[in-house]
């Protein structure tokens, strides 16, 4: 007893142990951490932006840097898209001036009829300029009202649709369907609404949503360039290639640009969330095996200057249990210590990263309690080895271990 108490006691094996501790909690911060923006990551992964994203594919041309005018501009777009929706598998194509899920975004001030501003107010939502059709391509919800079609073109009645935000905003419960509104303040309110259209993410996964105008691209002035989207049967139903010369066809010094799925826009615009969960999923795993390791060393060196009194105890009758709580009593007191210490660590930091997490909270009970089991897991099953180790040591050969 003196001599396991003279090791236990000494001051180098309380630093180590001391040191086994506080790696302990740092490793726990650190899963808590990963484990935080892996959910993140996860939840954003996993929500409905508002459109169907499989199936989709989108890529970009603009006429007017190859000398296209405003009415020739139009004319090739119209007969592309009547080109795409001749082609096998594509069930649905329409073209906007703004991606979904980028930071391609135009806003405008706008004047609601009947609707006074206050001074200060934000009269700007985001505005898209869109195809026949683009509501049913994009698999967008029509709440209320009907889609464009060809016959929303240049001189026909301005008209737009709306999300859902934005009309409730401007109109309460009051049905939205045709009243108007204009660009600019003061100027004359000359569009129609005709649609309601579910709101959706039109910038960032992470964003709110936003009030969001639709307008038919034929009733656009200053016309630029556009992104097509085209929606198929099945992935590669329509290949790059298929649409590079779709587009040849009608005139081969027009580059096209951004040919890609839906999908990979959607995985583009989480690329800063996919690289922080994979940094900080790593930085745990290895920390968690840093400090497995630390424990693993700490305890081999006490139960090798415990090897004598290991022996004493078995050749007086202790069992092989007995010996093994011995080594893992103090390894549990260690990991309870370190978890005891890091969970508010952990809490405190989840707290100062609160504005990157979504759909999380930063005192996450699961996110906490996975975190813990596991590291917890790790460090008992480095703890384990050297006990198990001592509880095979032959009696006479610990007594007269030096």
């Amino acid at each position: 007893k003196e001599e396991g108490g003279s090791v236990v006691s000494t001051g180098h094996v309380r630093l180590r142990k001391g040191l086994v501790v506080a790696q302990v909690a740092l490793s726990l911060l650190l899963l808590v951490g990963a484990g935080l923006f892996v959910r993140s990551l996860w939840n954003l992964r996993t929500l409905n932006p508002g459109f169907r994203v499989e199936g989709l594919m989108t890529f970009s041309l603009d006429p007017t840097l190859s000398g296209y005018s405003d009415a020739q501009s139009r004319n090739l777009f119209k007969q592309l898209l009547e080109s795409v929706r001749q082609q096998p598998g594509v069930t649905g194509a329409s073209l906007a001036s703004s991606t979904p899920l980028t930071d391609n975004l135009s806003m405008m001030t706008v004047s609601v009829e009947g609707y006074k501003a206050k001074d200060g107010e934000d009269m700007n939502p985001h505005v898209n300029w869109v195809g026949p059709r683009y509501l049913e391509t994009m698999g967008i919800s029509l709440v209320a009202g009907r889609e464009f079609t060809e016959a929303d073109a240049a001189g026909a009645p301005r008209v737009a649709i709306v999300s859902e935000k934005m009309a409730h905003y401007f109109f309460g419960n009051l049905n939205p369907i045709g009243r108007r509104f204009g660009f600019g303040r003061g100027k004359p309110t000359d569009i129609e609404i005709v649609g309601v259209a579910r709101d959706g993410k039109d910038t960032a996964l992470r964003a709110d949503v936003a009030r969001l105008i639709y307008i038919p691209f034929d009733q656009d002035e200053g016309l630029g360039g556009m992104t097509f989207f085209v929606r198929t049967t099945s992935p590669g139903s329509l290949g790059a290639d298929a649409l590079q010369r779709l587009v040849r066809r009608l005139d081969p010094a027009i580059p096209v640009a951004d040919i890609k799925s839906m999908t990979a826009v959607a995985n583009e615009s989480l690329f800063m969330d996919r690289i922080v969960a994979i940094l900080t999923a790593c930085f745990g795993g290895l920390a968690t095996l840093l400090a497995a390791v630390g424990l693993y060393g700490v305890m081999s060196y006490a139960v090798a200057r415990r090897t004598r009194e290991i022996g004493l105890r078995m050749a007086l009758g202790a069992a092989r249990t007995n010996v093994v709580w011995l080594v893992m009593r103090e390894v549990t007191i260690l990991v309870l210590a370190g978890v005891g210490l890091g969970l508010p660590l952990a809490v405190g930091f989840s707290r100062l990263v609160r504005s990157q997490l979504f759909g999380v909270s930063p005192g996450d009970p699961l996110t906490l309690l996975v975190a813990s089991a596991t590291l917890a897991s790790v460090a008992l099953l480095a703890g384990y080895v050297p006990a198990a180790a001592a509880s095979r040591v032959d009696p006479m050969v610990a007594l007269r271990h030096e």
